[in-house]
């Protein structure tokens, strides 16, 4: 039996070094560690993605799948619950960073697996949203730059990588207070603050930027 790691890297905030880091950072020890780079996760199937497809081939039953979160298993809600399910019926173990969540085939009582499939379902969606949400916001961003100061205009580097700004936002989403936030993402008190007084313009710098 043995632990994976698999980490997307589509862009300059989602280092591998950042995933891998959050996830020992979380008590993961790991005896491979599988990354894609210059993937993109809302075009690209995981079982098409280079590293995705020999993750699928050298994953077997017992073996323990971390991901930072449900996003890295798929480009949309179908996909993602289809690769999750795959993986529960050999019998893998999949967990995730963010929010701690772990899914398996294990159980076999009805009630069980219906609340199970039913989270499933509803972090796959969660992330398809968020994923749409994101890409209308960098439009937005990179729109509103520009007709600022033209084509060249990106302001001030923002001081969070896209990754803390998704922490950032999922805990707000639960009320969690700003010194756990800020515990959570390791970024100040007053970014956090800028963040939750307009996160939409949060998004639009990080949008510009990633240009």
């Amino acid at each position: 039996m043995a632990t994976f790691l698999y980490a997307r890297v589509s862009t300059s905030e989602q280092t591998l070094v950042h995933q891998q880091t959050q996830a020992e950072k979380a008590g993961f020890t790991f005896d491979h560690v599988i990354a894609d780079h210059g993937v993109s996760g809302v075009t690209v199937p995981m079982k098409d993605r280079p590293e995705g497809k020999r993750l699928f081939d050298m994953l077997r039953a017992g073996d323990t799948l971390v991901v930072r979160w449900v996003d890295r298993l798929g480009r949309n809600y179908m996909d993602v619950t289809d690769t999750i399910k795959e993986f529960m019926r050999r019998g893998v173990v999949i967990k995730t960073i963010i929010n701690s969540m772990t899914f398996d085939g294990a159980t076999t009582d009805p009630i069980q697996m219906a609340v199970r499939d039913a989270m499933i379902a509803f972090m796959a969606g969660t992330a398809q949203a968020q994923a749409e949400a994101t890409k209308d916001a960098q439009k937005a961003g990179i729109a509103n730059a520009r007709e600022k100061g033209g084509d060249n205009y990106k302001g001030r580097k923002p001081s969070y990588t896209r990754d803390q700004y998704v922490i950032v936002a999922d805990l707000l989403g639960k009320n969690a207070g700003v010194s756990e936030i800020a515990q959570a993402s390791g970024l100040t008190r007053q970014t956090i603050y800028r963040i939750k007084a307009d996160p939409a313009a949060a998004e639009q710098v990080l949008a510009v930027w990633s240009q």
